[in-house]
């Protein structure tokens, strides 16, 4: 669903190579940290762990941008070409941005369809075997029955039936 919930081809591509600049960004300030801070000499850690982050994670986004926009036009693209959005889509612009995001979004695409389903054969169930539990004082009132049940010749022992021939 998220896809018919997502701007038009020609804008899409702005807005994903945004968010790619952004994740590239975050991420690259956060592992940046960690090896300015692991390369660094001692009473210099926080120092070199900033001085890190703020040369190399823009770095970082930006090669996260460039993947993004080059996925994202490829995506349009094949929209256009196709005439129709679904996973396949997705799948094909990864391979041709790069192999390795062919795999990553073949994966993510199978996962989602998969959980997909799962949820909405969940929803299903629910919805058909939700019954509304009556309450009890509604019932009609069982017949009477014969205190004494070896007396009653329509009932055996423990209230069973009797089949009688």
């Amino acid at each position: 669903m998220e896809e018919y919930t997502r701007e038009p081809c020609p804008y899409r591509i702005g807005e994903d190579v945004g968010s790619a600049f952004t994740m590239g960004l975050i991420g690259g300030s956060i592992f940046q940290s960690f090896i300015g801070y692991r390369n660094s000499a001692k009473g210099q850690k926080l120092i070199g762990a900033l001085r890190e982050v703020r040369m190399r994670a823009p770095m970082t986004g930006v090669q996260f941008a460039a993947w993004g926009g080059m996925f994202s036009t490829i995506d349009c693209c094949m929209i256009a070409i196709r005439k129709k959005e679904d996973p396949l889509n997705s799948i094909v612009s990864g391979t041709l941005t790069g192999v390795l995001g062919g795999v990553i979004l073949g994966m993510i695409e199978g996962v989602s369809m998969m959980m997909g389903r799962l949820v909405s054969d969940q929803a299903y169930d629910q919805q058909m075997g939700q019954h509304e539990l009556e309450d009890p004082r509604n019932l009609p009132s069982k017949p009477s029955q014969v205190e004494d049940v070896g007396h009653n010749k329509d009932s055996s022992p423990f209230g069973l039936p009797t089949l009688s021939l």
